[in-house]
């Protein structure tokens, strides 16, 4: 399914099944809709599940622009909107995470409660930096699928399938679904930034998962659901970044009980 997103852009919409209230899933960046399958053959028992491609990447429109966050968070709102998904429990992870509660701090009347996985509130000064740094060094194009796997999975191999399920076949190789330029110009509106005053917006419950083996500070994490009016807190220690992909189980269970009490 598509539909019309923020300023125009065509957004692919995945129904993941389910009945009653709605529930979005927004992945992180240069993810896509896909990577929550394994968290939506779970929730479908509390609600409608429904995710999307981000502008930019999967199969979602890739416009020049706008990459700024009132473009992410205005397609958010939109799919709640024409979907009538509303008022909808918000799953996000990283970049997701953020969208989801700048959304329930500028549209509450749409979001009934957040998740939000592992996105700090505080963004690095080099985070541009860092992030240009690390698109640069992706050998692209790769031979194949499986030099994806050993690329990014080489220490944790739940990412080398996470990122296998973000490429296209060309005809020299693999590349990567979201173009360079376009993740980039959406990193530089969230990296180097204090997003703290926005949490005081969100009247919503809310619930703040962390990896213990990310490079998201944990406290600063712990310190987002201090601030967020009405939170609770969890720590996956043995994960990383990508929570719902490396400990799937820890995931659940941190997830599942908040969605349960919300959505009951």
């Amino acid at each position: 399914m598509e539909i019309d997103g923020a300023y125009g852009t065509r957004l692919h919409v995945t129904e993941f099944g389910g009945s009653g209230p709605g529930i979005l899933l927004l992945h992180g960046l240069t993810d896509h809709a896909g990577t929550w399958a394994s968290t939506a053959a779970w929730l479908t028992a509390y609600g409608r599940v429904v995710g999307y491609d981000a502008r930019g990447h999967g199969r979602s429109g890739r416009p020049d622009g706008p990459y700024h966050r009132d473009a992410f968070v205005g397609d958010a709102a939109a799919v709640i909107e024409r979907l009538g998904l509303g008022p909808a429990l918000v799953i996000g992870h990283s970049m997701g995470g953020l969208t989801a509660w700048q959304l329930a701090g500028r549209r509450p009347e749409l979001v009934r409660g957040v998740v939000i996985g592992d996105m700090s509130p505080v963004t690095p000064a080099d985070g541009l930096r860092r992030w240009r740094d690390w698109l640069d060094d992706w050998p692209v194009p790769f031979a194949s699928l499986d030099e994806v796997r050993a690329y990014f999975g080489a220490a944790r191999p739940a990412l080398g399938e996470v990122f296998a399920g973000v490429m296209r076949q060309g005809p020299d190789g693999w590349w990567p679904l979201a173009h360079r330029a376009h993740v980039l110009a959406a990193a530089e509106h969230w990296q180097a930034r204090d997003h703290r005053p926005e949490l005081a917006l969100v009247r919503c419950p809310a619930l703040v998962v962390a990896g213990g083996r990310s490079d998201e500070p944990v406290e600063r994490q712990r310190e987002a659901a201090a601030l967020l009016p009405d939170a609770r807190f969890a720590v996956l220690p043995e994960s990383g970044h990508v929570l719902h992909r490396e400990d799937p189980a820890g995931w659940r269970a941190a997830v599942e009980p908040f969605t349960a009490t919300l959505l009951r």
